[in-house]
């Protein structure tokens, strides 16, 4: 399903970057950077609550803010619920794993019809120590980790959309459909997404009549180093789809020379961390015109993967153009 919306903008953006990030190749768009995974905090989910409200903070002392949505990869969306209690915006929490960005966006820009919302707050909050303790093992559990297994996002971000014109617009959106191909390596999440993935692009171009060269830049979530290869297959082979203008956010969110981060970035951050502070330079340079953004998620639990089932994934694609 795919939806065109009208008058809905990019008017302001956030982000905030921990270790990895911080000395990554974004470095420099950050609002603000914190050295370490508990930042003076007794916890690490301290910690990742701590910078989800500097992030809310820094747009809401600009901006009036009439509904926040947010999303996060801790159990039961803990870290974006006591964030927003501190806040006190009328607030609305979602999860769609790693797809949960586009997913905002599609549900932000849906409220913006109503005339009574004019500005609508995403946000987005990501940890490494936080989410592999809830997703697989926790870092002090020593465990070891696969070369396809990509290492989680430390970041922040926070995008308002908005009723009033600025020159980046979300155009339309397609909602994507549950894939299951039958995976069951939670360590492997770019096997996982990628057929998600490949059937929302072919969905979104066959819904809009569009080519992939109506884009000057087709950007996935976080497929990773393996994954990204799978997904050019995938749509290649299935839906006859050559990408040229094509690359994951995973595999340039950190230097690429750190073995540390494997086959590259995931979680829920990895794609607006790289898009509100790269992409959104280039846009502002005119550099690029035209982005199709595709968020990818791993519909999975703990409990998933302990019965042995197998994974399902989403994923949901956005179209932004400068105009």
């Amino acid at each position: 399903m795919t939806i065109k919306f009208d008058n809905i903008y990019i008017k302001d953006k956030a982000v905030g970057g921990g270790p990895f990030i911080k000395d990554g190749p974004i470095k420099k768009y950050l609002n603000f950077k914190y050295e370490d995974f508990l930042d003076g905090e007794n916890s690490y989910e301290e910690c990742e609550i701590k910078e989800l409200e500097r992030v809310i903070n820094i747009i809401r002392e600009r901006n009036n803010i009439d509904l926040v949505i947010s999303s996060d990869l801790s159990n039961q969306l803990m870290i974006s619920n006591v964030a927003n209690r501190r806040i006190g915006l009328p607030y609305l929490g979602l999860y769609n794993a790693c797809a949960s960005f586009c997913e905002e966006i599609i549900v932000a820009s849906s409220l913006l019809k109503n005339r009574n919302i004019k500005n609508v707050l995403i946000t987005t909050s990501s940890h490494n120590l936080t989410s592999e303790r809830n997703f697989r093992y926790p870092t002090e559990y020593g465990s070891l980790k696969k070369d396809y297994q990509t290492f989680t996002v430390t970041s922040q971000t926070g995008m308002l959309l908005s009723k009033e014109k600025t020159n980046l617009k979300i155009e339309c959106a397609t909602i994507g459909r549950v894939i299951d191909y039958g995976i069951k390596d939670s360590n492997d999440m770019g096997s996982v997404m990628a057929p998600a993935c490949a059937y929302t692009l072919y969905e979104h171009l066959k819904d809009t009549n569009r080519t992939i060269e109506d884009y000057d830049l087709i950007l996935t979530g976080d497929l990773g180093k393996y994954g990204k290869e799978i997904f050019k297959e995938l749509v290649l082979e299935e839906y006859g789809i050559k990408l040229n203008n094509y690359d994951d956010t995973a595999c340039l969110i950190y230097n690429k020379e750190d073995n540390r981060v494997l086959a590259g970035g995931s979680g829920i951050s990895c794609m607006p961390t790289y898009f509100l502070t790269k992409v959104i330079d280039r846009f502002n340079k005119k550099e690029i015109k035209n982005v199709l953004l595709l968020a990818t998620g791993a519909l999975f639990n703990t409990t998933l993967v302990n019965h042995k089932m197998a994974i399902p994934s989403i994923c949901h694609a956005v179209s932004v153009v400068r105009e």
